[in-house]
């Protein structure tokens, strides 16, 4: 399993870079439309969407919310950045919102899990993901940016897997992800340190230490809020994966649901912060 999981990540990892260097920023925003479209697919599932019917009119709905997006920023014109970041404005909020759910499990679940309201939640938190991705890959030097939000992620991850195994005591949010340790927590929070101090060194002056751990730790912080809110959907859900198309990791939901609340994050402090 894990000999299959590396082998998974690794041909990711390398897809992405290929899109995201070889790719404008318009045509890039535009194929990563079908990644959501499938994460939305698998939210069908967590849902409890039998039907292919049902489920092809939610993926239905989450297109034409996207295509929303996308004309309502201009995409194809001059990207509407207010507008943008006004966005993920509204899905950080709500982020916190679930951090208290996440906190009430499983009392909250009386609050999010209706299929009305697990299903808008989706759409918005989604959409805005793609939101969240236009509009970083239209900034300047956009693909290192976006690869540099997927690498803060991709290490809370990574730290919380190997610290958790090895070190791992304490639980973290034991109705909600019993397998999540707070030495695992920590292990992510190590290696984002270790990312700061060594960005730090190579960065313009205009971009400061101060500024680069206001980025970065908030949005490691929201990576592992998004992967424990999945995780309490599973489990209310009483599924183990959202999908099974990435062998070893199972579906796309369950290797983007950091991203899912990382990225608006991340967008919106670099905006904020950004001295260029």
């Amino acid at each position: 399993m894990f000999k299959q999981r590396v082998i998974t990540a690794i041909a990711l990892v390398l897809g992405l870079v290929a899109l995201l260097f070889n790719l404008n920023p318009l045509n890039f925003s535009l194929i990563v439309a079908p990644v959501v479209l499938l994460a939305g697919w698998e939210w069908g599932n967590l849902m409890g969407l039998e039907s292919k019917r049902h489920k092809f009119s939610y993926i239905a709905l989450l297109a034409l919310t996207i295509a929303t997006a996308a004309l309502s920023l201009d995409l194809f014109g001059t990207l509407n950045i207010s507008l943008g970041q006004t966005l993920c404005l509204i899905a950080s909020i709500l982020w916190a919102v679930v951090f208290l759910w996440i906190q009430g499990y499983p009392s909250s679940a009386i609050l999010w899990s209706p299929r009305p309201i697990l299903g808008l939640l989706g759409i918005a938190l989604l959409t805005i993901t793609w939101v969240a991705i236009a509009l970083i890959i239209h900034q300047p030097h956009g693909p290192w940016l976006l690869l540099f939000a997927f690498a803060v992620v991709a290490l809370a991850d990574v730290g919380g897997y190997v610290a958790g195994n090895l070190f791992g005591k304490h639980k973290l949010a034991p109705l909600v992800s019993p397998g999540k340790t707070w030495e695992g927590f920590f292990g992510g929070i190590l290696l984002q340190c270790i990312l700061i101090a060594s960005m730090a060194s190579f960065m313009p002056e205009k971009i400061t230490t101060v500024m680069l751990v206001a980025l970065v730790i908030p949005v490691s912080l929201y990576s592992v809020l998004g992967d424990l809110f999945e995780s309490m959907i599973k489990r209310h859900s009483g599924v183990k994966d959202s999908g099974n198309i990435l062998p070893g990791h199972g579906g796309v939901l369950d290797r983007i649901d950091g991203l899912i609340a990382a990225l608006p994050l991340f967008a919106l402090l670099f905006l904020l912060l950004s001295p260029f």
